[in-house]
Formats: structure tokens, sequence, C-alpha cells
């Protein structure tokens, strides 16, 4: 009996390199779409009629669908054949963005974003999915690859959406993007093996264990609580760091800020290297290392935003090697929280992953929130103290741990 329980979730077929790399150009180029609209807000509010108090709602409803998706959709994939459930959400999550391409009012936008951010949430469908395909031993090998697809298409999904906005209108990225997802759904039409979850429960069952799960999982509360606080320090710095990067000492346009958030995405290329640390037991140092990281990074921050700039790049430079440096911590945390949630029950991986991303997410929003109230009171330099309590408080955890 165990030995068929193992063979419904792991896949026969072990997973290629081909394959990982089809993944994580899955992945990132899905998460595009939760994030660009943060920097299309100032496009679309205008040329559809809202009121500037209104516009913001653009980029929160994505959000907000991505959250209804994980708690709601996710948990699906411990209950149905995880490639069919992958095929039908991108196929609502293209139709979705093509229809906002061409939404003619700010409501009718707002309710089809919501659509394509819960069908965006298929992403936390493939990561387990790719899991479960890695040769034993080597799961925190994949998941570290396919992560790092995931943060580089977060990082890059602002200035992409930046500059294909300034080339074609607002309304060219959703156009592009709902092309981009329904040529995904072929190829992963393609190349996905089946995946039957090991689950024989009741949906509503399913919805009803989530709390349980965390009741549970102390190792689950514990990496899903310090990934929110990473990804909440993530969230202050990238909120207000516009703002900063338009003023003196380096005074940048929307196409220079959307250039510097090209250099952030760097710090994924080093995801891979976290998965392999928690392979060889290395977790809990890596982890510290980590969010010793995030501090530092926003020390950093703080020292480029005072530098003077004295006619050279200095400033700039500090800012970039920050920002590096911020997003390896954070996607380090990640990676390795996602590899320690992936090990605990193979039965329960799709509301594991639901649960762990919707808890970090829950942190982003708040740095987000938090980053405009220290902009407002302090300026930079409270904006990274801010950061660097969440950081801090990541470390303290470690510590407690």
């Amino acid at each position: 009996m165990h030995g068929n329980a193992q063979l419904a979730d792991r896949p026969a077929e072990t997973i290629t390199r081909s394959q990982t790399l089809l993944f994580a150009a899955s992945v990132g180029i899905i998460v595009t779409n939760l994030f660009a609209p943060q920097t299309l807000v100032g496009l679309i509010g205008p040329s559809l009629g809202a009121a500037p108090s209104e516009s913001g709602l653009v980029s929160m409803v994505t959000l907000l669908g991505y959250a209804a998706g994980l708690f709601f959709l996710v948990p699906l994939s411990d209950l149905v054949e995880n490639r069919a459930l992958v095929l039908r959400m991108l196929g609502a999550a293209a139709l979705a963005a093509a229809i906002a391409s061409f939404a003619p009012s700010a409501t009718s936008l707002l309710a089809v974003l919501f659509v394509l951010g819960a069908a965006c949430s298929c992403i936390q469908v493939l990561v387990p999915v790719a899991a479960s395909m890695a040769p034993p031993g080597q799961d925190g090998r994949v998941i570290g690859d396919v992560m790092s697809g995931l943060m580089i298409g977060i990082l890059l999904s602002r200035p992409l959406a930046s500059l294909v906005a300034d080339a074609f209108g607002w309304r060219a990225f959703y156009g592009i993007s709902a092309a981009a997802l329904a040529l995904l759904a072929i190829l992963l039409g393609l190349t996905l093996p089946r995946r039957r979850p090991l689950a024989h429960a009741s949906y509503a069952a399913l919805i009803v264990s989530l709390l349980a799960l965390l009741r549970q999982e102390p190792v689950l509360r514990r990496r899903a609580f310090t990934a929110s606080l990473a990804m909440a320090a993530f969230s202050v710095f990238w909120t207000a760091v516009a703002l900063r990067l338009s003023a003196p000492p380096f005074d940048l346009g929307q196409r220079g800020i959307a250039l510097f958030a090209l250099a952030g995405a760097g710090g994924a290329a080093v995801t891979p290297l976290f998965g392999r640390a928690g392979d060889r037991g290395w977790t809990r140092r890596a982890t510290i290392a980590c969010h010793l990281g995030l501090i530092a990074a926003l020390g950093l921050a703080v020292w480029a935003g005072a530098a003077s700039a004295g006619g050279s790049w200095l400033p700039l430079i500090l800012m970039g090697a920050s920002a590096v440096l911020l997003d390896i911590g954070v996607t380090g945390d990640q990676t390795l929280g996602r590899r320690a949630v992936n090990l605990l029950q193979p039965k329960a991986r799709g509301r594991l992953n639901g649960l762990f991303v919707g808890i970090f997410f829950i942190g982003g929003a708040i740095g987000s929130l938090l980053a405009g109230a220290a902009w407002a009171w302090g300026g930079w330099n409270a904006v990274c103290a801010a950061g660097a309590m969440f950081g801090v408080a990541a470390l303290v955890m470690d510590w407690v741990e």
C-alpha cells in the first residue's frame, strides 16, 4: 500500500534539465501578471476614468485574486489530477488577460484582474509537481532551480511592463501576456506528466483541513512566518525605492528606474545554491545567512541614500548592491522554506504550498502598507529601518528555533 502511494505522488518520469528550465520559465512568465499592475497603475487609472484614490485597487485586486486562488484553488491539487488542473487554470488566465486588454471600464477590469490573479495561483501547483519529479534527495535542487525562475519573473515584471506600456500602452501588456499564457498552456500540455494526488477527501474537507495543517506542522508555521517577515522587508524596499531614486543624488526617470529593477534580478541567480544547501543539511546556517543579508542590505541602502553624488556613480552602485543582496536573502529564505514544507506530507503538498505562499504574501502586503507610512514619516531612512526591523525579527526566530 505504501509503495502504491509513493507511485501516485511521484511520477514515474524523473525531471530532466530541459523540464526544469520549462518549469522555471513557466512560473516566471505567470508571476509577471501579479506584480506588473504596480507599475501600470498610473496609466490604467486615468485611461479608464478612475479617481486617483481608486487607482491603487488595480494592483491590489490582482493580489487578492491570487490569495483567493491559493486558499480555494490550489488545494484542488491534492484532490484532482494536476496536469489537467494546471491546463485549465492557465486557460482561464489567458482568457482573463485577453479580456483585460479590451476592458472598457475600471469595474470590468477589476473583476477580470481578480480572476487573472486567482488563475495565476497555478504556480503553486507547478512547484509541487516539479518537486515530486525530483530524484530522491534532490528536492531542494529542483525547487531552487524553479524558484529562480519565479523570482526573476517577480523582479522583471515591473520593468518589462513599464517598457511595454511606454512603447505600446498598458493594454498591450495584457495582450502579450494572454498570448504567452496560451503558448505556455500548449507547451505544458505536451510535456507535463500526469500526477494523481494521494488525498481522497471532499473539497470542503480539504479547505477545512488548512487550519488543521497549520496546527499540526510547526515547521510550516515557522517557515511561513519567517518567509512573511522576509517578504515584508522586500516589499518595504521595492515599494519605496522608486521614490528615492527619482530624487537627488539619483534623479532617475521612469526608464532609469525600470533598468535599476533589472539589476535586482541578479540576486535570483544564486537561488539554486540555497536549494543545494538544504539538500546537504545546511538549512539552519543558510537561513541565518539569508536574514543577516537582509539586515546588511537595508544598512547598505541607508548608506546609498546618504551618499553625496559628487559627480560619481557611487550612490547608484551602492543602491544596486543593496537590491541584489536583499533579493538574495529573500529568495534564499523562500527556497529553503519551500524545500522544508514540501518534505512534510506528500499527500498535502498542494495545501502546504498554498498556506506557505499565502502567509508570506500577507507579509508582503503589510510591508507595502508600512512603506508608505514610513516614507511619509521619516523618508528613506525610516523605510530602511522598517525593513531592517523585519530582518531582525526573522533572525530572532532563527535563534528561538
